[in-house]
């Protein structure tokens, strides 16, 4: 019984089953042919727009404007290609799009999305064709217009532009009336000339009549602009310049100046030359970087008034350095030579090798390098070869070598002083530091300790052996002053420090004692103090004398607590102790 209910269930989930997935099977298909009448309905749309009724209305247009030969050609061609897009691309756009319902209802999507993209790409390239048709056909229809309103524009701007030439002064286009009356009369001419092209419809001419007005209007805009700045810089401002430039450049050479580098001459030929094409070009009206070109040969002649002035600038600059750099050389050339001659002596008192010695052959040789250069350059200015702006370059480097020459000298002088003064402040160190050894033994003597600790002796000896090691060291000939002053600071350490041993070692003895006599007054109170009081003896009597402070202090601190603090404040004053 429990094996049929369990049979039963499973066909009935076998049936549920399958009819769950039917279900989803028939929506999806239906949800996707929507889609696909939806996108068939969209292309039908499109299909239908390829045929503008604009196109037919343009082609009436141009029918009733149809006067000559030409344009009753263009307009066969247009209708000719207006019923190509009618009856050959529109129809096999609609046959295709009817092979797509079949395949739809057929159920074969593959096929149909294939032939979607095939009729997609062919209503392209039909509403294309038929763009590009209207284009065409408005380029007749609306070229009347068009070209009317440009052309209005262009006599407006004509006009502006013969008023303002008729009302300025002639003689600013004196190079150029004859031609400027002439393409004045040009653009009459094109003004006819479209005209008679409008009323006989020959609008292939009339692109071409309205470009050429646009060009030579536009032309004589900037010749009217421009001409009269070009004709005052190319016949007034330049040669002015040029007759100043030269009047100044031959004072200078007179006063002993080298120009040639400027190459004056040369430069104001060439301009000459460029002023002679500028006006070539300016009488057949082509200003193509006339002013541009004019304004650098100005400003060539400008920078000339700058390269004068720094000429001068360079002069003065240069008698200065004449002055000073020689002051120098001699006066580095003596202390140099001072120290070449007392080498030996340096050498004998100092231990020091030709290495340590070889920036003073460096000086000299820097010395005679300026020396050299400042008669070449001198050799230069008297030949009057050479402009003043680089002899006083060349000075400047001579200078700026003598100022380095002269801080490495400054530096030399100080390395070599300090030898001796290292030598002397040595010998001072010794005397300081055996004043030191002496009061470090008076001051260990000073307390009657019942023990000096090694460690005393040890440091005492090894201080007065790099005393012995730094006077060994002074005696020498030459002295090492890197050795010296090792051996110096060594010998002033290790007397400092066995100073302070000693300083330290009557302090701890001192405070020891005394704590041990002040808790003798206890001993009998207590036996925990007598007891410690006299471990801290048999510590000071060892020579322990820190450890016998401690525990004295310890031992008393049991009945009197804050001993410690007390033996601190009494011999703060005698031995700067804190705490």
């Amino acid at each position: 019984m429990g094996g049929n209910i369990m049979n039963l269930i499973i066909i009935l989930y076998v049936i549920i089953t399958l009819i769950v997935i039917g279900v989803v099977v028939f929506l999806t298909i239906r949800k996707k042919i929507k889609s696909y009448n939806e996108i068939i309905i969209e292309l039908e749309r499109k299909k239908n727009l390829i045929i503008s009724g604009n196109i037919l209305s343009e082609l009436n247009k141009v029918e009733s404007l149809i006067n000559n030969k030409e344009l009753e050609e263009k307009y066969n061609e247009w209708k000719a290609k207006f019923k190509e897009i009618k009856d050959v691309d529109v129809v096999k756009i609609t046959d295709r799009l009817i092979n797509v319902e079949d395949y739809l209802v057929n159920h074969k999507y593959k096929e149909v999305d294939t032939m979607l993209t095939e009729v997609e790409y062919d209503i392209h390239m039909a509403r294309a064709k038929s763009q590009e048709l209207l284009n065409d056909i408005e380029e007749i229809t609306l070229s009347e217009e068009r070209n009317r309103e440009i052309v209005t524009k262009l006599k407006t701007e004509y006009r502006q532009i013969y008023i303002q030439y008729n009302n300025s002064n002639k003689s600013d286009y004196s190079l150029i009336l004859n031609t400027l009356e002439l393409q004045f009369e040009n653009v009459d001419k094109l003004f006819a000339a479209f005209e008679i092209a409008m009323e006989n419809n020959v609008y292939s001419e009339v692109g071409k009549i309205v470009k050429a007005l646009d060009d030579t209007i536009g032309n004589l805009k900037i010749v009217i602009d421009e001409a009269p700045s070009i004709i005052m810089m190319g016949e007034k401002m330049i040669p002015a310049r040029i007759k100043d430039i030269k009047k100044q450049a031959d004072r200078l050479k007179e006063e002993g100046y080298n120009l040639d580098y400027l190459k004056i001459d040369y430069n104001i030929t060439e301009s000459e030359k460029k002023v002679r094409d500028i006006f070539d070009r300016l009488k057949v009206l082509n200003l193509e970087d006339s002013i541009f070109e004019l304004r650098t040969i100005l400003d060539y002649f400008d920078r000339l008034y700058q390269d004068f002035e720094k000429e001068k600038i360079s002069k003065k600059l240069f008698d200065d350095y004449i002055r000073n750099i020689i002051l120098k050389c001699k006066k580095l050339d003596k202390i140099i030579s001072g120290l070449q001659n007392k080498i030996s002596d340096i050498k004998y008192s100092y231990d020091l090798t030709d290495d340590d010695l070889k920036i003073i052959s460096d000086l000299a040789n820097e010395t005679a390098w300026c020396e050299e250069t400042y008669n070449k350059t001198m050799e230069e200015f008297r030949n009057k070869t050479t402009a003043y702006s680089r002899l006083s370059k060349e000075m400047e480097k001579i200078s700026v070598k003598l100022v380095k020459t002269e801080e490495k000298l400054d530096y030399t002088l100080r390395s070599l002083g300090s030898l001796k003064e290292d030598e002397i402040r040595a010998r001072e160190q010794g005397d300081t530091i055996k004043n030191i050894m002496k009061q470090t033994k008076e001051h260990i003597n000073s307390y009657k300790l019942p023990i000096i600790p090694k460690s005393f002796y040890t440091q005492y000896q090894e201080a007065q052996d790099a005393l012995k090691e730094m006077v060994l060291e002074l005696e020498k000939k030459p002295i090492s002053i890197t050795t010296l002053n090792t051996r110096v600071d060594t010998a002033r350490d290790l007397a400092l420090k066995v100073y302070n041993t000693a300083f330290t070692t009557v302090k701890s003895a001192s405070m020891a004692e005394n704590a041990i006599v002040y808790g003798n007054r206890y001993r009998a109170v207590n036996k925990e103090i007598n007891n410690g009081l006299s471990r801290a003896e048999r510590l000071f009597f060892k020579g322990s004398f820190n450890e016998a402070l401690s525990e004295a202090i310890k031992s008393i601190n049991v009945i009197e607590p804050g001993i410690k603090d007390k033996l601190l404040d009494e011999y703060k004053d005698e031995y700067g102790i804190e705490e």
